[in-house]
């Protein structure tokens, strides 16, 4: 059952009407175990300020049995429809509902998710709300400024635990009843119940000690390093308290790592989940580590923003996730004794070229987005909410200084705590203690879309020496479809000078920190100086925008890109080149021989990663069809030489096994993937284990060296809910036209698969070198993709309508066959801006595709 869209103009009627009191919820999850329905019980006490008025209640539920207002029982039949139970007749002041209820457990990662371990066949639950799914479980006023109270009560099987938003009761006959909560929205409460195991700490500081709990299921409490889990979130815990100012606002702070989860993690006060996918069963580089370490700051952080203080409504969701971004990488970077002191090269490197690619999207938007509805906030969870937001937030912190920023933030949290904002209350406080006027930077920041490109121009004389320097900024035009104009803004940036030393190296010789506005912005300071080798605009990435490097800064880092001694400016260069690719300004081989030339000397495993996904993507999709063949057998080559020459044992020797397994195609490379399998190849240092077993498997599967007997021989191995997950993507992987017909079926025929289920199989099912069998499913996803859309939730929905599109399928047909559908199936507006932005995909691959064949 989708759920009624909520507009903001109803959630704004309500919110003036209402005022809401106090939960008291009473769930009977008592037979979890066998699945179907649960008995849900919700009393809930609010205020109204007129006699007479008429408002609703929302729940997703098959069945309700009873609804009592201020006593008067009144009929299901005729109150309870589309998610929607209307409250007529209400009274002035105090009115009290009841309503009982038969609600659905799920398996799409939505409202109460149940999973059964195929290790222990055991059930277990958690919940995930955000945005509209807390009425799944129990009746509400799903919005996030009807902040209330909320009392669980929960009749659980014997053995079982139930972890809460309050601290865990001890359970009486299999029965939990717990504390009320703190006044919150709707969508930060959880529930998480089942035989977890868990192990528990406490956080000391300030004269107060938090107790601190993990938990994840049984079969996963052998990977779980519990003690680094906690050493990061103490240290965020002392890092925001400092940087806040302001006590942790909840009793307890508990981290469960849950099966089947759709995002990285979820800020339920006290009680985060997160994918357990993060409990690592085999061995991964230190960049999973530390992009774990940045969910749990991330998690952390959004207990002061996001629940102590909540957005008003979702157009200042971008704030909540922002904030949370931005203060958990510079935890990192800056907290005494962080493990990951170059976390801004990871956000440079990650976030930012998420926010990249968003923006020139034509379904860009203001990072302070216009959302109209729940349909509009459920697809807005991308790039610019999060990066580039946190991106134009550490532009913030550099215009008005960091201490500034943080001083603000204090008084915001007192002035606000329990309450809800807007962004005027956050500008206003900072500007109080900055001084800065925050409203022309946040008119232009926050309420216009796209990048801005930042150009150096400089003049040297016949000696060497720089006579002037300038930054010449650009607007460019917003991609086709897209809505506003074109702006300059105010940057806040550096400008490094680097210069080669006695080792090769290139280090930093100067670096000048301005304000820049406008289409041009001397700067004088640098007018005298020698030419360096390299001048770099936005160094030490203070600002959100491309940067390009002049002719002969350009030839420097051409040939000594990964000779710059310090991680920051390398990924900043790489990014540029990255996105001069995407741009078809350097065409795809040449992109190819830069990473070729330089990754070798790249320290950062994270940026090594990143470059491994980036070369496959545009030998696959931006090199002209003709060159695609070279292309691949070159970068193919080149995983395989690295992978020998590797360090043993080393991250790099791993992320390289890891590309070439992702792309070996040739009879005596595939013998090596199938040798490293059985056991009768070895490259010295490399641990063949559970995970890497399941990447070189389902490689041979997609190239038609492994076959079903092979894939349920892995799966005896591995006996998991992530092996489940591997041999579903290798089945669909396979090369005939019969797998693919049975992946279709199961994932748009059928809605049985489990939402982690049919992400494999959608993952398996689009392979690069497998056109020829998708061809015939371009016409096949155009006929289905509406009904899937209209008829399932959102999470299962998004799934197909992105993964499902024939991005592969770079051509002209493929464009017009989208243009047709866009202009006859008359889709929601959430299912529009997907299929437009995938349509966008395949119009700049063939673009790149263009700009790779007109090259010399």
């Amino acid at each position: 059952m989708p759920g009624t869209n909520l507009t903001r103009e109803e959630a704004q009627q309500r919110a003036r009407l209402l005022t809401v009191d106090s939960y008291e919820i009473d769930l009977d999850l008592s037979g979890a175990q066998e699945g179907g329905t649960y008995r849900s019980e919700t009393l809930v006490r609010f205020d109204a300020v007129e006699t007479g008025a008429e408002s609703f209640i929302d729940l997703v539920a098959p069945a309700v049995h009873e609804v009592v207002l201020n006593g008067d029982t009144l009929d299901p039949a005729e109150v309870f429809a589309d998610s929607r139970i209307a409250l007529p007749g209400l009274l002035r002041g105090r009115n009290e509902l009841r309503v009982v209820a038969s609600c659905a457990y799920t398996n799409s990662g939505e409202g109460l998710h149940r999973f059964v371990d195929p290790v222990d066949q055991q059930a277990y639950l958690y919940t995930q709300f955000e945005v509209p799914d807390a009425r799944r479980v129990f009746a509400s006023f799903e919005q996030p400024d009807l902040k209330a109270t909320f009392q669980f009560t929960v009749r659980a099987p014997e053995g079982w635990t139930v972890i809460s938003n309050s601290p865990t009761p001890e359970p009486k006959d299999n029965v939990w009843r717990f504390a009320p909560t703190p006044r919150i929205s709707t969508y930060i409460t959880a529930l998480i119940v089942g035989p977890y195991h868990s192990v528990h700490s406490s956080w000391e500081g300030e004269g107060r000690s938090v107790p601190l709990g993990i938990y994840c299921r049984p079969s996963l409490a052998e990977f779980l390093d519990s003690d680094a889990i906690f050493d990061v979130t103490r240290q965020g815990f002392d890092w925001f308290q400092e940087k806040f100012d302001y006590p942790y606002p909840f009793a307890k702070y508990d981290q469960l790592f849950v099966p089947e989860f759709n995002a990285g993690a979820m800020e339920n006060a006290g009680a985060v989940t997160f994918r357990d996918q993060y409990v690592f069963r085999s061995k991964v580089t230190d960049a999973a580590y530390e992009r774990r370490a940045e969910t749990i700051l991330h998690e952390l952080a959004h207990m002061w923003f996001g629940d102590l203080v909540t957005m008003e409504w979702w157009n200042d969701l971008w704030l909540n996730e922002s904030f949370a971004t931005y203060t958990s990488v510079a935890c990192q970077a800056h907290a005494p004794g962080s493990r990951w002191p170059h976390a801004w090269t990871t956000f440079a490197n990650t976030e930012k070229t998420w926010a990249y690619r968003q923006d020139q999207l034509p379904s860009t938007h203001p990072i302070m987005a216009e959302i109209r509805d729940l349909d509009d906030v459920l697809v807005n969870f991308d790039g610019i909410t999060y990066a580039k937001g946190a991106s134009v937030l550490k532009q913030l912190v550099a215009y008005v200084g960091m201490d500034e920023f943080f001083r603000g933030v204090q008084a915001y949290f007192k002035r606000h705590e329990w309450s809800n904002t807007r962004l005027p209350d956050l500008l206003g406080a900072l500007e109080e203690t900055s001084g800065r006027d925050l409203k022309t930077w946040s008119k232009k920041w926050l309420e216009t879309a796209g990048i801005n490109v930042l150009r150096p121009e400089i003049a040297t004389d016949a000696s060497g020496t720089v006579t002037s320097f300038a930054v010449r900024q650009e607007a460019p035009a917003l991609p086709a479809g897209a809505t506003g104009e074109p702006v300059l803004r105010p940057h806040r940036i550096a400008v490094g000078a680097y210069e080669l030393d006695g080792s090769g190296k290139l280090v930093r010789t100067r670096r000048v920190e301005l304000d820049i506005d406008g289409e041009r912005t001397d700067v004088p300071e640098l007018a005298g100086i020698a030419r360096p080798a390299v001048f770099l605009l936005n160094d030490d990435d203070l600002s959100y925008a491309k940067v390009r490097l002049d002719a002969e800064s350009l030839r420097t880092v051409t040939q000594h890109l990964g000779d710059f001694a310090e991680s920051l400016p390398r990924a900043l260069c790489w990014a540029s080149a990255w996105d001069m690719t995407r741009d078809g300004e350097l065409a795809t081989r040449d992109y190819l021989d830069l990473v070729l030339s330089g990754i070798g000397k790249e320290t950062d495993i994270g940026v090594v990663q990143s470059l491994h996904r980036q070369v496959k993507l545009a030998v696959d999709l931006y090199a002209a069809p003709g060159r695609r063949p070279a292309g691949l057998a070159k970068w193919t080559e080149a995983t395989l030489e690295h992978l020998r020459a590797a360090a043993p044992g080393s991250d790099h020797q791993l992320a390289w096994a890891r590309a070439f397994a992702a792309t070996a195609r040739t009879a005596p490379q595939l013998d090596l993937l199938a040798g490293l399998l059985d056991g009768s190849e070895e490259i010295p240092g490399l641990v063949v284990d559970t995970e890497l077993r399941w990447a070189l498997l389902e490689r041979l599967a997609a190239t038609g060296r492994a076959d079903e007997r092979a894939i349920a021989a892995e799966l005896d191995r591995d006996r998991t809910a992530a092996g489940e997950r591997h041999a579903a993507t290798a089945r669909a992987a396979r090369p005939t036209p019969e797998a693919k017909a049975e992946a279709w079926a199961s994932v748009v025929e059928s809605d049985k698969l489990p939402n982690a289920v049919q992400e494999a199989v959608i993952a398996g099912f689009v392979q690069t070198d497998q056109r020829e069998l998708l061809e015939p499913y371009a016409e096949k996803y155009f006929a289905a993709v509406k009904g899937v859309w209209e008829s399932r939730s959102h999470e299962m929905a998004q799934q197909v309508a992105v993964g499902l599109y024939p991005a592969l399928l770079v051509s002209r047909e493929t464009l017009q066959a989208t243009d047709a559908w866009l202009a006859s199936a008359e889709p929601s507006a959430a299912l529009r801006r997907l299929v437009t932005e995938s349509r966008a995909g395949v119009e700049r691959a063939l673009r790149a595709q263009a700009a790779d064949a007109a090259a010399a």
